[in-house]
Formats: structure tokens, C-alpha cells, sequence
């Protein structure tokens, strides 16, 4: 037993509890019983979570300044919130990732769908980026970092505090090396090609484990090819195609330190000579390499999320479709072309239909050969669609 009980807080009588009590984390502001003395509770409280019969549903993370107002922790409302309750979720998240990848590179815990909701853990080897997404996460961080420690090995640890999700939770964005010494990008090994993640200074965490199977895909049509890789970050599919035996690959992008980076991969490679980079507006460079008369056997589009929320939907697949109808024309007469989409409120059925209307446009016709997601050590938590973002999608276009 907690030798504190944790305060009460409640669901409004027309809430619906079976949701939660069937696996769905989240509670919305709307749903929930905010007097005087719940809206008082630190951002990060530990709460036991009552339905309006004053039924336990379990332990929860209350934040009152966000629009999701408590993130369950536990169906015990009597748990403990330590080193040990956080080593115990990482072992089992770590026990699934070692069966599944021979290297120790891949994302250790996805939020929700690893019990750990708002956190995001990446690992690189002896280095791990922990993002504490969430109010609760942030207020426990010394405790999961103690246990990160124990259960991998760790002699990196990085707080990324950055992102538009913290934002949301009221957290300030911040970057510490919590322990280790990091003075250069980390190289990591994946589908054949190597990758310079620079986890101090970098994108996310400093790489996107997320495209794993669909870099392999692609490394696939790339044999013998000339590649263009839009929205490139560090070179992800660009540098996937040339272990694919690209004859040449090009990554376009608007960073011009991640391009750096993604030079500093293919020198690692060796195919250097074989590589080159391109900053600036990837719509603009599009339109531009179209304007030079520009061709490539496979044309891959990686964006940020267009479409982040519901609100920002339609504007998000005109934009997609947009990219579509850009890339499209880059693609030569038999040609491949992969559309991605990390947006979770644009579902894959209105991805598609986005991507199809812009390649029409572009007065092109193709038919779908694969339809790719995360890898699975992004894995999906069945109630909660926001889990499973990454969509992609590639096409041979016709002659």
C-alpha cells in the first residue's frame, strides 16, 4: 500500500468509463470533475481515477492544463510510481526489442503502447535518448533515468525535452546529457547503411527508427537507380538506397546540419562519390529539379506531419497531395514513387486518396505495390488509433 494516498479525483457522471476500463489511456478535460480543488493539483499529480459510482478505475497522471487532463499509469491505484515500477515496464519493452534486432538500435519505449504514456525512448547502442512528453514523466525523470540505466546499460543518457507535445502539457523545452560524455554523432548500423545521429543537437531524438522496414523496401526497387530522396532528415531512404546498390542518390532537404549528417553517413559508407545533398524549401527544390528537366528511377517524400491535428486535416492532404503531384513529375517513364505520412489524424484511406489525386495531376497513372507502417518496435495500442501514425506508400508509376 502507498503510505500517502493519493488524492481522489473523479469522472462527470456522463462520462463513459468502459472505454477505460477496456484499455483506452486517456481522460479528457471534459470528462472530468474539475473543482476548485482538482484544478489546484501540480501539473504531474499521481491520482486514483474514480467513475461517477465512485468505482475504481486505477492510478492516473493528472495534468490540469492540458486538454488530456489524466494518463493512466495503473489498474493498481495503490502503485508505487518508482525505479523499480519504471524498470519492470522497461524490461518487458526491452525484452520484446532484443528478440526482435540483433543490434541494440531501436525505439525502447513507445508511450501508451508500452505502459508509459507520453514517453519516448530511443537507444543507440550505449547511448539513450529518454523524451518525456508528459507532465508525470517530466516530475519522475530522475527515477526512469535511474532505471533506464539499470535495465539497458546505458552509459549515454539524454533528456530531449523538445517538441510541440510538451508544449501542450505546459513543460519548457530543454536538452540535457543527464550522464556520459557526447562530444559527436553516434553511428548506427541499419538495413546495410550507416547513420550519424547527432543526439544532443538533432531532429527528435536524433534519428527515426520509425522507417525501418520501408527504407528496406525501398532499398529493394534501388538497385542500378537514380534516387531522389525528399525531406531527407539525415539521409534516411537515400542512404538505405545506395546499401540497395543505388547507382546514385540524392537528399533534398531544408537542414542544412542534417544533411551534413547524412554526408558524414555515406562517407562512413564509403560512397561518398555517389552521394550528394541539396538544401533548401523541398517544394521549391522540386519545382526546380523539374525546371532542369531532372529525372529519377525512384522519387521518395518523407514530410513532417501536414496534418498534426483534426484541425489542421484538409490543409495537411493538400499539402500531401501536393508533394504527390511535385514528386510524380520527377519520376521517370516506369519509375517508383514513395509517398510517407507521419500524421496520425490524416487515417490511410485519405492519405492514399491524397497521393492519388497528385499523381493524377501530374497527369501520371501507377498502381500500388506496398503499403508500409512503423517497424514493430513502434507497436500499436489497439484503443488509442494515435499510436499508429506512419503510413507509406509506393507506387510504380506508368510509362
Amino acid at each position: 500500500m502507498n503510505d500517502a494516498p493519493y488524492p481522489v479525483i473523479r469522472l462527470r457522471p456522463k462520462a463513459e468509463s468502459r472505454a477505460l476500463r477496456h484499455g483506452f489511456p486517456w481522460v479528457y478535460s471534459d470528462e472530468l470533475v474539475t473543482d476548485r480543488r482538482t484544478r489546484a493539483l501540480a501539473p504531474g499529480t499521481l491520482a486514483r481515477l474514480e467513475d461517477a459510482e465512485r468505482r475504481v478505475l486505477g492510478l492516473v497522471a493528472l495534468n490540469p492544463a492540458s486538454r488530456i487532463i489524466a494518463r493512466m499509469l495503473d489498474r493498481d491505484p495503490d502503485a508505487v510510481i518508482d525505479a523499480a515500477w519504471f524498470a519492470a515496464r522497461l524490461e518487458r519493452a526491452q525484452a520484446l526489442r532484443t528478440r526482435l534486432y540483433d543490434t541494440p538500435f531501436y525505439r525502447l519505449v513507445h508511450a501508451e503502447a508500452d505502459g508509459l504514456p507520453g514517453v519516448v525512448i530511443d537507444r543507440f547502442g550505449d547511448a539513450v535518448v529518454i523524451q518525456p512528453n508528459a507532465a508525470w514523466a517530466e516530475a519522475h525523470v530522475e527515477a526512469l533515468a535511474e532505471a533506464v540505466v539499470a535495465v539497458t546499460g546505458a552509459e549515454v543518457l539524454v533528456k530531449n525535452g523538445t517538441g510541440r507535445a510538451r508544449g501542450l502539457e505546459g513543460l519548457a523545452e530543454e536538452t540535457v546529457l543527464l550522464q556520459g560524455v557526447l562530444d559527436r554523432p553516434v553511428p548506427v548500423s541499419m538495413n546495410g547503411a550507416t547513420y550519424m545521429a547527432d543526439l544532443l543537437g538533432g531532429q527528435k531524438t536524433g534519428l527515426f527508427y520509425d522507417q525501418r522496414p520501408n527504407h528496406a523496401f525501398a532499398a529493394r526497387l534501388a538497385k542500378g537507380a537514380r534516387v531522389l530522396d525528399v525531406f531527407s532528415h539525415v539521409g534516411g531512404f537515400a542512404l538505405a538506397a545506395l546499401a540497395g546498390g543505388a547507382e546514385y542518390a540524392l537528399s533534398v532537404d531544408g537542414s542544412a546540419p542534417a544533411l551534413a549528417l547524412a554526408q558524414g553517413g555515406a562517407q562512413a559508407m564509403g560512397m561518398s562519390d555517389r552521394f550528394a545533398t541539396r538544401q533548401g524549401d523541398a517544394f521549391d527544390v522540386m519545382a526546380a529539379l523539374a525546371d532542369e528537366g531532372a529525372s529519377f528511377d525512384l522519387v521518395v517524400c518523407d514530410p513532417p506531419a501536414f496534418a498534426p491535428n483534426r484541425a489542421a486535416l484538409e490543409a495537411g492532404l493538400r499539402a500531401y497531395e501536393r508533394v504527390a503531384r511535385l514528386a510524380a513529375g520527377l519520376v521517370a517513364p516506369g519509375g517508383y514513387l514513395g509517398l510517407c505520412s507521419c500524421s496520425h489524424a490524416a487515417d490511410l484511406s485519405r492519405f492514399r486518396a491524397a497521393s492519388a489525386r497528385g499523381i493524377g495531376k501530374a497527369g501520371r497513372r501507377g498502381q500500388i505495390l506496398y503499403t508500409g507502417f512503423a517497424g514493430p518496435d513502434h507497436p500499436v495500442l489497439p484503443q488509442l488509433a494515435e499510436s499508429g501514425y506512419l503510413k507509406a506508400l509506393f507506387f510504380r508509376l506508368a510509362p
